[in-house]
């Protein structure tokens, strides 16, 4: 299993790849590809949307991953802000959709949870521990970055609970 995480930003997008390795003696998370989608704030938003929506879409098209995991909408006491993310966030989604990808949603919580251990961890608890899954040699090139690949991972455990929840019934 492939996944292609988001992390969703109005400055910074992040993306990772990360992919099960069952080959392997025993079954390992594999890092595929993360980097970030950097946005001008030079530019007016629908030009930032636009930049969001053409990358995404070809890096979901260049790493053909199972499905995409991005992070649910929270709450925000900026309303503006969390427009902004909320438009982002759309655009992530119909990059996922136009490419024909099922997408899997997280709070926040549950990702920090998944890779962490711990639903309020810090972004660098987050970075630390997302280099220690995937064996990187070092942390990945961004807060975002590293939150991107920490969706995928947590999909991939996620996804691999119900198969064994299914199996056991």
């Amino acid at each position: 299993m492939r996944v292609f995480g988001i992390d969703c930003g109005t400055e910074f997008t992040g993306y990772g790849v990360v992919e099960m390795d069952h080959d392997a003696r025993s079954a390992q998370l594999k890092h595929i590809a993360a980097g970030t989608i950097r946005l001008s704030k030079k530019e007016k938003t629908p030009q930032r949307l636009a930049q969001v929506f053409a990358e995404l879409t070809a890096l979901i098209t260049l790493h053909q991953p199972d499905c995409v995991a991005i992070e649910e909408v929270f709450f925000s006491a900026n309303a503006k802000s969390a427009l902004k993310l909320g438009q982002v966030r759309g655009v992530a989604l119909l990059a996922a959709a136009t490419c024909g990808m099922p997408v899997a949603e997280y709070a926040p919580l549950s990702v920090k949870s998944s890779v962490v251990g711990y639903g309020l961890a810090q972004k660098e608890q987050v970075q630390f521990m997302v280099t220690r899954l995937l064996g990187l040699d070092t942390a990945p090139e961004s807060p975002d970055a590293a939150d991107a690949l920490a969706l995928a991972i947590c999909h991939i455990h996620c996804w691999e609970t119900r198969q064994a929840q299914e199996a056991a019934r």
